[in-house]
């Protein structure tokens, strides 16, 4: 099997969801067999791309330009064991953006600036009440009720190139903590977009191996077994009752309905009665003959 299509299946078995809306979009995937990039979506201007680093850290690296060959205007990277709905949440926004943009203007609020007031890209998580904590001056925190998760916003750095801001879960460590990084230029409203994704209760689906023990105990896991085939049963008295209703109601449904319509009926009934007594009569009348047939035309001298 070569490295494209094994690096195909496994994004796709893993990693589905962050690409549902790109691929709905028809943006082109790009499977590569050397460099440390193994699979490059971009959206058909290339103005947006988002690369898979299957062998990397920094498991997935999204970017977007003012076109195909500008330097990127902001990045935002996910280290490799960022859930991958937390990855869709910024997908799927990107995917929105995308679809309304202006293809003639060249611009869309994909590339739009961030907002000055820094509260405004972790809404959600305030709203869903997470709270400020004490950091370092220059810095924001804000903490998830639970301690297990937040957000770091550093004010102190202006290049555009700086990461500014950090959303994080989990306990510190290589395999522990997931972290999702933005660029100082990142649209306000792209960042939220991740962060929401973080406060969805929703349930997700995981193998019990996909999660390290020292964060088991901090999920409820339900078990998900096969749906259990349903067993016909004979027809109890209440069913019986329901259908005969049903069908009561769908023939009052067919039959007149006016005063008008039943004397109608009732005419039609009397002529076809009338003539089938008249017919059966000319049938079985003793003596009687057949019509005679129409002679034939003459012929004029």
């Amino acid at each position: 099997m070569s490295t494209a299509i094994y690096t195909r299946r496994l994004v796709e078995h893993r990693y589905g969801r962050p690409l549902e809306d790109l691929q709905r979009h028809g943006e082109p995937h790009h499977y590569l067999d050397e460099g440390p990039c193994q699979l490059l979506v971009t959206s058909p201007d290339q103005r947006i791309r988002i690369g898979w680093f299957g062998d990397d850290f920094e498991l997935w690296k999204i970017t977007a330009a003012e076109d195909a060959v500008s330097a990127p205007r902001w990045t935002a990277t996910f280290n490799h064991v960022t859930p991958a709905e937390i990855v869709a949440g910024l997908a799927t926004a990107l995917a929105h953006d995308y679809a309304e943009a202006d293809a003639a203007d060249g611009n869309g609020r994909f590339l739009a600036s961030p907002s000055l007031y820094w509260a405004d890209a972790v809404r959600p998580l305030t709203d869903a009440g997470w709270t400020r904590s004490a950091a370092e001056r220059g810095t924001v925190e804000i903490i998830a009720p639970d301690g297990h998760a937040g957000v770091l916003i550093d004010n102190r750095l202006s290049d555009w190139d700086d990461e500014t801001v950090t959303l994080w879960a989990g306990p510190p460590g290589w395999g522990t903590r997931a972290e999702a990084v933005f660029t100082a230029r990142t649209p306000s409203h792209l960042i939220a977009a991740t962060a929401a994704a973080m406060t969805d209760s929703a349930p997700v689906m995981r193998e019990r191996h996909q999660l390290d023990h020292k964060v088991e105990r901090l999920v409820t896991l339900s078990p998900v077994g096969p749906t259990a085939p349903r067993i016909s049963r004979a027809p109890t008295p209440l069913d019986v009752r329901r259908t005969a209703v049903a069908q009561a109601v769908h023939r009052a449904a067919r039959a007149p309905q006016t005063a008008a319509d039943l004397r109608v009926m009732a005419a039609r009934s009397r002529t076809a009665t009338s003539a089938q007594n008249r017919s059966s009569t000319s049938a079985h009348t003793p003596g009687a003959r057949p019509p005679a047939s129409p002679s034939a035309p003459r012929h004029s001298r």
